[in-house]
């Protein structure tokens, strides 16, 4: 029997190990289990190598549980240790029997999972004693290791007749009650060891016999040693990759597609990433699992995989990724940012082929695939420059387009008389319609939009390409969308343009936005055809934009989310029936408006002068006579103004063609509700 101290630089060690050594303290199974797993690896290494005689046939890991005992058993037939080899890897801490082994069998060992040499001593996370019973595949006696928690340890000869280890967890007061629990170890198992590349057994399979569940004679084998995306494509049918998808996920629907990586220069990775459907807009960024030689490391994948593609989902199987030492976090160098290249390369091209191969079966995915393309061309200008060519373009034809077609359908008759050119969008086709309809008669092209990423997508191409813009179908008049030549300019004089506005202003109910804030209103007077829309609703496209920013980057832009709506009501000065009620309220006000108009323009070619000397005036030297005429002759056009206002608002109450119009154009633009709305109704019904 042999006494003695382990080898560690720290009596603190095993606070360390319990407290800070891994993440979470489940992750002690995933470890032995591992370690039990490269022990048969081992084994079949030195089979190969024609260094072992033995059978490898049947190598297993087996894990028991004791609840009466409070034990917790690993047990494997694999390579086995000797005293001795005890002594070196369990006995310093540290010193990684993975590692030695790897480096004489570099050229047959990348099975191997274990490097650090740490992963044994997570056992007394959650164990007051832990045991090894070990018989080494040479001829030598089994050995029976045993330690409680402190730096101080047992060897003594023990009675095992196969090769192969046993690790005895005594668990802990704190732990037993958990982890003797035969559904807590079947599922973290089943978490951490389900693709394991060797039989993981846990008991017996279960059957109900007279009406009590019983155990069979068969064993009950948590993994599948042979996942799929260790296999080759060519031997995979669709059938495979959906039977795996829903393995994985089993309440989600069918992908809309799946690329199979494979590559083994200048790195090792292999994985299955698929493209979910996405619904009701539900995002989970945790659904790629990470794998180091078939054991599960994690979910939380940033760094390995490209941010857009953290909406797929799918495996990925990578022995290069370096892990810190308790395999459970991600350390960022270059080999990480290789391997994020070339997923991103490898999607792209795979993408592309599809595109290519299957345009229809493509084109028929667009609508969900859209926001996984976008979102890579926002966030990676690589994948941008591959994704352009198969990133599609959808009018409200339904066609589809790739950016090179459709700029070469529009450019000929959408581009501008500056040489612009102007896309055309609608985010709601239903609501806007007639706003389509009309761009449809001048031969206009209208493509659909409304996707979560499409105006910051839209931004993109405005810079990406030269002289083009994106304009919704009612952002203006489509003569001022696409000018095609300098408009005709409105002649009204300075009362006129004052009281036509408001003429119309006064009559704009007050309605609110989508969002229940308040709308500010301009009127704009454009000389259009005397067929175009008498009035029409507009809202700026800048400003508009700036706002769905604000609300898909929550507060990133909050200047503009706390801004108000602004839109402005078009008048068509050449509209028959706005000329008509330009001219009953110039008949029924101008006696009224003339003499007033005429005072307004006296007093203000009196302020013009004054104002422009005080402006050259030195602070403090505008004489105070005059500056006293100023402000009186400014408040004196105040009240005129006042008063030429008041006179047409009463006079706008009593034109129900007017109100009409603005209500029509505010219906049009989903904008009439309320009270308005019912006003509205009545009144057309009166009219009728």
């Amino acid at each position: 029997m042999k006494t003695g101290s382990i080898n560690v630089t720290s009596e603190n060690i095993f606070p360390v190990i319990k407290k800070f050594l891994y993440s979470d303290h489940e992750i002690f199974l995933r470890e032995l289990v591992s370690n039990a797993v490269d022990a048969t690896q081992k084994l079949k290494t030195l089979a190969r190598a024609g260094e072992y005689q033995g059978s490898t046939d049947g190598l297993k890991v087996s894990v028991s549980i004791d609840p009466e005992a409070g034990t917790l058993t690993v047990s494997d037939n694999g390579i086995g240790m000797t005293a001795e080899e005890i002594d070196k890897y369990i006995n310093q801490i540290a010193f990684s029997g993975a590692t030695e082994f790897l480096e004489k069998y570099k050229n047959d060992g990348a099975s191997i999972i274990g490097h650090f040499g740490l992963g044994f001593y997570s056992a007394f996370m959650v164990a007051k004693k832990v045991e090894i019973v070990s018989k080494s595949y040479k001829d030598a006696p089994a050995t029976r290791w045993s330690c409680e928690g402190n730096t101080e340890f047992t060897m003594d000869d023990a009675e095992r007749t196969e090769n192969g280890t046993d690790i005895i967890l005594w668990l802990d007061d704190e732990n037993k009650a958990n982890f003797s629990l035969k559904s807590t170890i079947e599922g973290l198992l089943k978490k951490y060891c389900k693709y394991l590349p060797v039989p993981v057994v846990f008991g017996k399979k279960t059957e109900w016999k007279d009406g009590k569940e019983v155990d069979t004679d068969e064993d009950n084998q948590i993994n599948e040693v042979s996942p799929l995306w260790t296999r080759q494509p060519s031997d995979l049918k669709d059938e495979d990759y959906l039977n795996f998808y829903h393995d994985l996920y089993p309440m989600a629907p069918d992908p809309l597609f799946w690329i199979h990586l494979n590559v083994d220069y200048p790195f090792n990775l292999t994985g299955v990433l698929y493209f979910p459907k996405i619904e009701n807009n539900e995002f989970r960024r945790d659904r790629i699992q990470l794998y180091c030689n078939q054991v599960f490391v994690t979910d939380q994948v940033e760094g390995v995989v490209p941010e857009f593609m953290m909406l797929l989902h799918g495996v990925i199987d990578s022995p290069d990724i370096p892990l810190n030492v308790s395999r459970s976090y991600l350390q960022s160098d270059q080999n990480v940012k290789k391997i994020s290249g070339y997923i991103t390369k490898k999607v792209a091209d795979r993408l592309l082929e599809i595109f290519n191969e299957d345009r229809q079966k493509y084109e028929e995915k667009w609508d969900d695939l859209k926001i996984f393309i976008q979102y890579g061309m926002l966030s990676e200008d690589k994948f941008y420059d591959k994704a352009i060519n198969f990133a599609l373009i959808k009018n409200t034809e339904g066609n589809y387009y790739t950016a090179e077609e459709y700029r070469k359908l529009v450019e000929g008759n959408q581009t501008d008389k500056d040489g612009q050119l102007c896309y055309l969008y609608t985010d709601d086709k239903v609501a806007q319609y007639s706003y389509i309809e009309a761009a449809r008669q001048k031969g206009y092209d209208v493509i659909e939009t409304g996707g979560q990423l499409d105006t910051p997508w839209m931004n993109q191409q405005e810079q990406k390409q030269e002289k083009c813009h994106f304009s919704r179908i009612d952002a203006d008049t489509l003569n001022n969308l696409i000018k095609k030549a300098d408009q005709k300019k409105v002649e009204f004089s300075e009362g006129e343009r004052r009281a036509n506005n408001t003429l119309f202003q006064s009559q704009i109910p007050d309605t609110c936005g989508a969002d229940g804030k308040k709308v500010e209103w301009t009127v704009d007077f454009q000389a259009m055809e005397e067929n175009d829309k008498p009035v029409m609703v507009s809202q700026n496209e800048w400003m508009r934009r700036m706002k769905e920013m604000n609300h898909l980057q929550g507060g990133g832009m909050s200047f503009y989310g706390q801004m108000p709506d602004q839109y402005t009501l078009i008048v068509n000065t050449e509209a028959p029936t706005v000329k008509k009620i330009f001219d009953a309220a110039k008949s029924a006000l101008n006696a009224e408006l003339s003499p007033l108009a005429t005072e307004i323009s006296d007093k203000e070619a009196q302020i013009k002068p004054l104002e422009e000397e005080k402006y050259k005036a030195k602070a403090g030297e505008f004489p105070q006579d005059k500056d006293s005429l100023l402000d009186s002759l400014r408040k004196d056009v105040e009240g005129l103004k006042a008063k030429e206002k008041e006179a047409v608002g009463k006079y706008a109450v009593t034109d129900v063609t007017l109100r009409q119009l603005i209500d029509l154009a505010l219906l049009e633009g989903g904008m009439l509700r309320g009270e308005a709305l019912a006003k509205f109704i009545k009144r057309s019904q009166e009219l009728l």
